[in-house]
């Protein structure tokens, strides 16, 4: 497939942006790149926190029980084993390559723990808002097994993971009609380059974790996430490996609606977060 045509008008980088070394559940290190301060900027994405570890003590700990509502969860695991269970009665076994999309909606309490005492564990959480008319959804869950992502290699050998929206006439496993994510994992061979449209109303950045890559003349690192610019009549990005790299990209369209967040809940104003709380307080999450 060729997927190297060269766009009328690529987006350029905005700004590169190195995250904030946190701890989250029980005590797991992680990357969070995505943080609350651009959750304006880049809606309707909420937060990407990344983490990769060969520490077991950086992840054994996982995360226990602890709810959520009003958005939907996206963990993405490149490397190891972690079993997700919740009070919708969902239980499933996220493990390398393998995607977990899960729908708070109106709220959920979940746990999710390492199956694994050594070795690696590496992968992404994102926060992807829903809509005011679908945060009080039920709650949705499913398992994708890396077999299930659909995916493509290029006449350049760039491998291209489809986890959701589409790329170069891919369907993704995942649709989403109001935000219209597109979520994709771009592996390139040293000297590659890869194109992707992008709708010129979306928000858009990528996550470099393998490699060096670059937008014109800006690099990306490892572990360094780009900000695409918004720039009126841009129709995609090229990205170009000046050595093997490997890049997710993610894109959405925002919702321009008020963003009212404390914790795991994220609401559109006070009062609705004020009635989140009281609910799961009252036990009324997972009915």
């Amino acid at each position: 497939m060729t997927a190297n045509t060269p766009l009328q008008h690529g987006r350029e980088i905005e700004r590169v942006i190195a995250g904030q070394a946190v701890m989250d559940g029980a005590g797991v290190k992680i990357n969070r790149v995505l943080t609350q301060s651009l959750q304006r900027r880049l809606d309707p994405f909420l937060m990407l926190d990344a983490f990769a570890s060969d520490k077991p003590n950086d992840y054994l700990a996982g995360f226990p029980e602890h709810p959520h509502r009003g958005f939907e969860t996206v963990s993405y695991m490149i490397a190891g084993r972690m079993r997700h269970k919740d009070s919708a009665g969902h239980e499933g076994l996220l493990s390398s390559g393998g995607v977990q999309w899960m729908t708070a909606g109106s709220g959920v309490i979940h746990s999710e723990m390492p199956e694994q005492e050594e070795g690696v564990m590496e992968g992404f959480q994102l926060w992807l808002n829903l809509p005011a008319r679908d945060k009080m959804r039920k709650p949705w869950y499913r398992d994708f097994v890396n077999a299930d992502i659909p995916r493509f290699t290029t006449d350049g050998g760039v491998t291209v993971q489809v986890i959701a929206g589409s790329s170069h006439g891919v369907d993704g496993a995942v649709q989403r009609e109001v935000t219209e994510p597109i979520y994709l994992d771009i592996d390139l061979p040293a000297g590659a380059s890869y194109s992707q449209a992008l709708p010129e109303g979306h928000n858009a950045f990528f996550y470099t974790f393998r490699g060096a890559v670059s937008v014109g003349d800006k690099a990306v690192p490892s572990t360094r996430m780009a900000i695409l610019a918004n720039t009126a009549g841009a129709d995609g990005v090229q990205i170009h490996a000046s050595e093997a790299s490997r890049v997710i990209l993610i894109a959405g369209r925002p919702l321009n609606e008020p963003i009212a967040q404390h914790g795991p809940f994220v609401m559109n104003t006070q009062a609705e977060l004020v009635e989140a709380f009281e609910d799961f307080r009252a036990g009324r999450f997972g009915e």
